[in-house]
Formats: C-alpha cells, sequence, structure tokens
C-alpha cells in the first residue's frame, strides 16, 4: 500500500460518495430511491451517443446525453404510469430495462472504435483511475477526480440555491404549487443532477455501485436524523466512510481468508460497507434502530403492565372487595393478561414506586398509587362514554377500545375529553367517573 496510489484510490471513492450523497438524499426522501436505479441504467444510451459522436471521454457530449437520456426515461416513465395505466414501478421497469439494453446494445457497437470498455460501465475500474493522470497546475492529478470535482460542486451549489424549493416540493408538493414553485421542473432538475452525477461516476465505480451509494448513505442517514441539513452532511460522512473503510477492505480483508496479496474491486467493497454501514444503523440506530425500538417496546410494555395493575386494584378498592394476594395475582392472569414472567416485575414496581404495599396478605394502594390509578379509570371511563356517543362500537365492545386508549391520554386531553362528554360523572355502564 503505498499513499500515491491508494491514497488517489480513496480521494476518488470519497469525491464518489460526496457527488452521490447529494442527489441521492432528495431521491430517498422523495421515495424515489429506485429512480436512481433506474436513470444510472437508462443514461447508458445518452453515454454511448456522447461516446459515439465526440469520439472521446472528454468533453461535455457524455454529460448531454446522459443527461438528455435520464430526463427522456424519466419523461416515458411518467407517461406509461399515466396513459398506458400501469402501475409506477412496473413502469418504471419498463422503461429503464429497455434504455439499459439500448444502451449495452450501442457500448458493445462502438467499443471498437471508441475507447469504452462495457465492463469499466458497468463495474468501474477505480483501481486504474490513479494512472491516468493530467497536468493542473503543475500537478498530476487524476483526471477522474476533475469531473467529480465539479459534479459535486454543482450539486452543492445547486442544493444552497434551490434549498427551501426542493425541502416544500418534496415533502408538501401542494404547498410548493401554491407558492408558485413548478413542481415539474424540480423533479426534472433533480433527474438531471442524478444522471450527471450518474456519468462523472461511472468510470470510477461504475453504474451498479453507483446505485448503491446513491442510495445507501442517505437511508442510513435518515434512520439518524430528519433534519434535511443534517441528512445531507450524515449521508456525505457514511458515504465516505464506506470509501475509505471499502478501500481497506478490499486490500485487507481478503487476504484473512486466501493468504497473503490477495485483493478483492475496492468499488465492490465500498458498495458492500455503504450496505454494512447501514445494517448497522437499521440494527442500533438511535430511535429507529431495532435495538432502541425493542427497547422502547419493553419498556412502554412494562409501563402499561403496571397501570394496568394499578386499574385493577383501584376496582377492586372501589368495590370494597379485599386484594388478597392470590386473589391479585389471579386477576392480573386473567383480567389483564399479564403472564407469569411479568408477575414480579409488575409487583415490585409498585412496592418500588410507592404505589402499592402489601401487608398481612393483602394489596392496598398508596395515596400516589391512588391518585395515578384514579387518573387512569378516569380516562378509561371517559373515553367509554365518548366512544359510546359517536361511534359505531358496542357497548359491550367498548372497555377493549377504551383500555388502549387510557394508556396515552395525558391530563390536557382528559380535560378536554371531560369537556367533550360535558362532564358526565358516570360512563355507559353506570359506573362513576372519578374526579379530575
Amino acid at each position: 500500500m503505498t499513499f500515491d496510489y491508494d491514497g488517489w484510490i480513496i480521494l476518488i471513492g470519497v469525491l464518489v460518495a460526496i457527488a452521490c450523497a447529494i442527489p441521492g438524499t432528495w431521491l430517498v426522501v422523495r421515495g424515489m430511491g429506485m429512480m436512481g436505479d433506474a436513470i444510472s441504467h437508462a443514461v447508458l444510451p445518452g453515454i454511448a451517443l456522447g461516446f459515439l459522436i465526440s469520439g472521446t471521454r472528454d468533453g461535455g457530449w457524455m454529460f448531454a446525453g446522459a443527461a438528455v437520456a435520464g430526463i427522456i426515461a424519466a419523461v416515458l416513465t411518467q407517461v406509461v404510469h399515466r396513459w398506458g395505466r400501469v402501475e409506477r414501478g412496473a413502469a418504471m421497469g419498463l422503461v429503464f430495462t429497455s434504455f439499459f439494453s439500448l444502451g449495452l446494445l450501442l457500448i458493445v457497437q462502438t467499443a471498437d472504435t471508441v475507447d469504452l470498455d462495457p465492463n469499466c460501465v458497468l463495474y468501474g475500474a477505480i483501481e486504474l483511475a490513479p494512472l491516468d493522470v493530467v497536468g493542473l497546475w503543475g500537478i498530476e492529478v487524476p483526471r477522474i477526480v476533475i469531473p467529480l470535482v465539479i459534479v459535486g460542486l454543482i450539486n452543492a451549489v445547486v442544493v444552497v440555491v434551490l434549498y427551501k424549493e426542493l425541502l416544500i416540493s418534496s415533502f408538501d408538493p401542494g404547498l410548493s404549487a401554491s407558492q408558485g414553485f413548478n413542481t415539474k421542473w424540480i423533479h426534472y432538475g433533480v433527474m438531471v443532477l442524478t444522471a450527471a452525477t450518474c456519468v462523472a461516476c461511472f468510470e470510477a465505480v461504475g453504474s451498479i455501485i453507483t446505485v448503491a451509494l446513491l442510495v445507501a448513505p442517505p437511508a442510513t442517514a435518515l434512520l439518524l436524523s430528519r433534519r434535511m441539513v443534517s441528512v445531507m452532511t450524515l449521508a456525505v460522512v457514511i458515504g465516505s466512510a464506506a470509501a475509505v473503510l471499502g478501500h481497506f477492505s478490499a486490500i485487507t480483508v481478503p487476504g484473512w481468508f486466501l493468504g497473503s496479496g490477495v485483493d478483492t474491486s475496492s468499488a465492490g467493497m465500498m458498495a458492500v460497507l455503504a450496505g454494512l454501514l447501514f445494517l448497522a444503523g437499521v440494527v442500533f440506530a438511535p430511535e429507529r434502530g431495532i435495538i432502541f425500538r425493542r427497547l422502547a417496546a419493553r419498556k412502554d410494555a412494562k409501563r402499561v403492565a403496571v397501570e394496568d395493575a394499578l386499574g385493577l386494584l383501584f376496582r377492586l378498592e372501589e368495590r370494597g372487595v379485599r386484594a388478597d394476594l392470590h386473589a391479585v395475582e389471579g386477576l392480573l392472569r386473567s383480567d389483564v393478561r399479564i403472564g407469569p414472567s411479568q408477575m414480579s416485575v409488575v409487583l415490585a414496581r409498585l412496592r418500588r414506586r410507592a404505589l402499592a404495599e402489601s401487608s398481612d396478605g393483602e394489596w392496598k394502594l398508596t395515596d400516589k398509587g391512588r391518585s395515578e390509578a384514579g387518573g387512569l379509570v378516569r380516562a378509561h371511563r371517559l373515553w367509554e362514554t365518548y366512544l359510546a356517543g359517536r361511534s359505531s362500537i358496542p357497548t359491550s365492545h367498548l372497555h377493549e377500545a377504551a383500555e388502549r386508549l387510557e394508556h396515552v391520554t395525558d391530563q390536557a386531553m382528559a380535560e378536554a375529553l371531560g369537556k367533550e362528554v360535558e362532564h358526565a360523572e358516570r360512563d355507559p355502564h353506570g359506573r362513576s367517573i372519578p374526579p379530575a
């Protein structure tokens, strides 16, 4: 590993990740992640025609051809969807596979006369990029760096200038149209940026890997934040991390299993790392990760179980029934559906939070527990009263509906419910509603 060679590969990968993350974020938040896949394949005919006309990979012909092909593919997708009454995903599949096939045919036909390798277009050649250099201010830099920097800067400038328009049209197209923003042109603008980005990245990492870097880092960033500026920043950081870690993995990981000196495709490993980072986000992301949601669900289930136990003790006390330990445990199992594994936890929490206490084999609510239980039962019976007059739920089924709603009712909502039912004193079953 040498800095001059591997350093340039890492820099190229980072530039690709940055260029892809900016339009990719807007594609993902608009629910158009597959459109990135479609465009990255649909621009192939434009690239081939641009090469056929110009005879070189330099110049603006490939960008112009790719942009035109991308826009035509996007328009045709809408036409097939609306006029052909075909589902949007199917329309997209029909158009981009047709364009992709046409592009491959053109590339194969022009490969002998134009310096264009079909494998390079599909899989990239990032390992060869540092060998193709040009002079820039007296410094030799890989030729691919220049278009990547230009496209990345264009993407950044466009997003900064049109940030408000992009934000509103992405999340509220109706509001965007009412404020005079042409959502259609904004949509096609995103398509043009995506097409130009795909072309700039093709030679380095190929069309297939470009799709991964367009979608995976923004999707991971959305697991970590919901603010667009933060999402774009995180997408750039995550994509760059995938590029750096991907190259190091490509030159080290195969050697662990196949012996020293064995490596693999850096572009491919960058896509793999982007996918692994996404999986890590799915599992470990705060608030939205699997582990956090599982822990939150378990915590919520324990809270609901404790509240159900409080409500049970309140109703027993209300009816003057002696709440002995065995009877309470039996009712918790049958009426509240608390399993044996949860039973000891729920009862321990009642004691620890000073909500209830047991003495002489009998459970009794403390003043604090009675206050909390009264609020829960009040919310339950207010919901039953409210639903009885405003829904088609039979009276015999009101309890189940109110039982779910009581656990998400705060004091303000309980007060609003009280006003809605005109401060009723009894629920539809004739039971008194505890005072606020």
